[in-house]
């Protein structure tokens, strides 16, 4: 058997270092004695006292406690928790140099990954940088010796909760919710056995996705029953795996939310459980810019891959007469065709597929396509852009969440004879170090 390896020490002295870079995590990077420093809360350029929180054999962390020279990129935090909170890990830096850091981090992985660079820079999207999350999942736990109940976020670095009354990223009508939800969970005979609620807010609407451990009381479910019927929440339970979400307040039938885009004038539906964007506002900028930058024509075959429930699809069937969804969840096929007819547009259509198995040979594909748009998970789009050739899109546009896997998947397309033309990021996630970008292929 194993020996577990013992966990070095922490020393509980304080350090001054200067800071050289940022981590990819938006971590500040500095040397000591010969070894890296992992720095929260500090800035390339600053001087700053550090205390460790941990030790490891390469590399060691912690975080800093005084800042003795500060950087111009510094700026106090917009919300109160964000010394503790994990939810959030750059709001000590001003957004135009988080823009500049997600900037350079696309960059870097260009270079590194694809060696290539676009031929022209995309300029950066951005919007508010607070009370635009509309897509969360809050911790819930009940500390007993307090006799109190948290929601909300981890702590930085840690698996408790932080104790946070408000959050400023998410949107209001959420942020204000926190403490009436603490008080009323802490009151109620489940308060030890309901571990999270999952959240996903419309245009105009609110959903509340309840997981409890154990079967609610009576009492319990009146509550929530009137807390949603006060804050007009569309309430459901999950008791067990995610199949076991049902619908219990208000009482209709009606079983999706609603968002728009007004550039397209189209209606999309989605189920709270559904994958959406968390910035409404970026994403909107985000599929204007991409059906822009692929400038569909009418009598053209267009093709969304991994399409989800028609983001980008519907649209794109705005502009064009032939476009074609492609989503490897049967459920999202079924949700792409409601918002089609929500819509009542005629010249789209979804198919499921196996988007690592090349689906050329399928009758929908054998015509080809003349563009292509890709929006793929953080894992990429590798075995996709292994067989694209084969449709004859002169061009690509390829929206990420992941710029590692973007720049291996550009890499092979730059072998496929596409060009990188076009590039840039978007703030989809403010005062974190997640990169959103979009990228424009031709040949």
């Amino acid at each position: 058997m194993a020996r577990r390896r013992k966990r070095k020490p922490v020393p509980t002295e304080t350090i001054e270092v200067t800071i050289e870079s940022l981590s990819h995590e938006g971590r500040g990077v500095a040397r000591h004695e010969g070894k890296t420093l992992f720095v929260d809360n500090a800035l390339p350029g600053e001087t700053v006292t550090m205390r460790y929180s941990a030790v490891h054999g390469k590399f060691d962390e912690g975080f800093a406690v005084a800042i003795l020279e500060p950087s111009p990129s510094r700026q106090v935090p917009p919300c109160q928790h964000y010394e503790i909170c994990g939810g959030c890990s750059l709001q000590h830096m001003a957004s135009s140099a988080q823009i500049a850091f997600k900037q350079d981090i696309l960059k870097e992985h260009f270079a590194h990954f694809g060696k290539l660079e676009p031929e022209q820079w995309l300029p950066p999207m951005q919007a508010a940088t607070e009370g635009y999350r509309s897509k969360a999942r809050l911790g819930v736990r009940y500390v007993t010796k307090k006799e109190s109940c948290l929601v909300g976020f981890r702590e930085k670095r840690s698996n408790f909760l932080a104790e946070i009354e408000s959050c400023a990223v998410l949107v209001p009508r959420v942020s204000e919710l926190i403490m009436p939800l603490r008080a009323m969970i802490g009151a109620m005979d489940a308060k030890q056995s309901t571990p999270q609620i999952e959240l996903a807010a419309s245009d105009q609407e609110l959903a509340f996705i309840v997981r409890h451990m154990e079967p609610l009381s009576d009492r319990d479910k009146a509550t929530w029953i009137a807390f949603a019927e006060e804050h007009n929440i569309h309430l459901y339970l999950q008791p067990k795996g995610p199949d076991t979400v049902h619908k219990i307040a208000p009482e209709d039938d009606r079983e999706r939310l609603f968002y728009q885009l007004p550039d397209f004038a189209v209606t999309l539906g989605f189920h709270p459980l559904d994958f959406t964007q968390v910035n409404t506002s970026i994403n909107r900028q985000m599929v204007s810019r991409a059906i822009e930058l692929l400038d569909p024509q009418p009598h053209e075959r267009v093709l969304d891959l991994f399409c989800g429930l028609g983001n980008f699809t519907i649209p794109l069937a705005t502009r064009s007469e032939h476009v074609i969804g492609v989503e490897g969840v049967q459920t999202m096929v079924d949700r792409g065709y409601e918002n089609a007819k929500l819509n009542n547009l005629s010249g789209v259509d979804f198919y499921q597929a196996d988007l690592q198995k090349d689906f050329s040979d399928k009758d929908w594909a054998k015509e080809g396509f003349d563009k292509i748009l890709i929006d793929p998970p953080r894992s990429g789009a590798l075995d996709v852009v292994q067989y694209l050739p084969k449709f004859g899109a002169q061009k690509v546009v390829y929206v990420s969440c992941n710029p590692a896997t973007l720049a291996r998947d550009a890499g092979v397309l730059k072998e496929h004879g596409y060009r990188l033309t076009l590039a840039g990021v978007m703030d989809m996630f403010p005062h974190t170090a997640h990169v959103e970008s979009i990228a424009v292929f031709e040949r």
